[in-house]
């Protein structure tokens, strides 16, 4: 039986869903399309599909990295976190990035130095987790530098035990990374903190160091 029903057209968000998870070449003309569209939307929805299907050149993800959206940039700096090895020019313009007008873009460049293990990062991320106005900026910092676990950054993870609750129990668990007498008192400091969950994450730290 013919249905009555006129068939609804496909929207172009529904199209480069799509063909985010289509193979071979189909869809790769739209989305390369797309990530030079005058809706950012457009531009975040192809940049999402090309990552998934590994259809990033550098210059792509450049692009993506200096977009004047900040929702652009937020996607572009989350989604290279999980590249493999990326081109230095790229990792400089992430670690350009900590100075973003945007916090959740710092937020995101943190994120990604640290899961890029990046040591050149270290000072810049240090300055971001001592000195941004946004306590998710620093938290953000201090988790990068803990997984980095670069001798420089010591001292910024140490003066996080004096910030915000959610920062300080993140800088308890970066001090994992770190050794010597100076993190043992620090432990010992925060194993008296006024958020319980500041000292349980203390507490469970210094029996690890234990065993």
């Amino acid at each position: 039986m013919q249905s009555d029903e006129p068939t609804i057209p496909e929207s172009i968000e529904e199209a480069l869903l799509r063909a985010g998870f289509a193979e071979g070449t189909d869809g790769e003309e739209l989305i390369r399309l797309k990530l030079r569209d005058d809706e950012a939307r457009l531009r975040v929805l192809a940049l999402r599909a090309a990552a998934r299907r590994k259809l990033l050149a550098n210059g792509d993800w450049l692009g993506a990295l200096d977009d004047s959206d900040a929702e652009v940039r937020r996607d572009a700096v989350n989604l290279i976190a999980y590249e493999g090895d990326i081109d230095a020019s790229i990792t400089a313009r992430i670690i350009g990035l900590l100075d973003d007008e945007d916090p959740l873009v710092v937020d995101g460049a943190a994120f990604a130095l640290g899961e890029q293990l990046c040591v050149d990062a270290v000072e810049q991320l240090g300055d971001v987790a001592q000195h941004h106005d946004d306590a998710r900026c620093r938290e953000a910092a201090v988790a990068a530098l803990g997984v980095i676990g670069d001798d420089r950054g010591r001292a910024a993870v140490l003066g996080a035990l004096d910030d915000k609750p959610p920062v300080r129990r993140r800088a308890i668990v970066a001090l994992a990374n770190f050794e010597g007498p100076d993190i043992d008192a620090a432990l010992e400091k925060a194993s008296q903190d006024r958020d319980w969950q500041v000292r349980a994450a203390a507490g469970q730290l210094a029996r690890e160091n234990d065993d």
